[in-house]
């Protein structure tokens, strides 16, 4: 036995190793990678490792998240949280969007929608405070969405902030209100948390 050596006191983990503690895809760690949620680095021979700090950092967010029943306060507290759609088609982003945002420490409630339909019933269901969409969707995108609630008598001064992979450029020839906030992929979530607390006052 090589009683001097802690083999669990890792200082990094492959990618498989880091999806299998984390409970997620290799495609949600490479997001969390991009979005800089995760540190990583590549080995001369290609292989990402990604720093165990980060990892654990992620964990013990995950369980102040959980500890704290995150978006299921009751009574008064209830009262405090305001409600945010967030939609985008990728089902691992929305975990990133759940799992960084739930460690913020602000009274939000969460509700995700994989599409500009889905948001629209949530929205209609929920009467959110905040809205966090992607533009380019498969059935009704970003555009029809925001382009619908803003016609609609009761949801058109309602908040909204885009995240998306498209050029402005394309975005303004599209026709998305310019008033409307608008944050590049990956998802700076520092700038877009600082936007959430100016936006609802919190």
């Amino acid at each position: 036995m090589n009683a001097g050596r802690q083999p669990e006191a890792k200082e990094f983990y492959s990618t498989a190793e880091a999806a299998k503690l984390l409970g997620v895809s290799h495609r949600t760690i490479q997001l969390w990678v991009e979005s800089g949620t995760l540190q990583a680095w590549k080995t001369a021979g290609g292989h990402r490792r990604i720093a165990a700090v980060s990892v654990e950092k992620v964990l013990g967010q995950r369980r102040q998240a959980l500890s704290s029943g995150f978006g299921a306060a009751t009574g008064t507290e209830q009262a405090r949280l305001f409600k945010v759609v967030i939609v985008d088609d990728d089902a691992a982003l929305l975990r990133l969007y759940e799992v960084e945002i739930g460690g913020w420490g602000l009274p939000l409630q969460l509700i995700k929608a994989g599409d500009g339909f889905d948001a629209l019933l949530k929205i209609g269901e929920h009467n959110p405070d905040l809205l966090i969409s992607d533009l380019s969707m498969p059935g009704m995108d970003g555009f029809r969405m925001v382009n619908s609630l803003r016609g609609h008598p009761k949801q058109r001064k309602l908040n909204i902030i885009i995240v998306s992979g498209l050029d402005r450029s394309t975005i303004v020839s599209l026709g998305l209100p310019t008033d409307i906030p608008v944050y590049a992929k990956p998802v700076p979530f520092a700038q877009l948390r600082a936007a959430v607390e100016k936006t609802l006052a919190i």
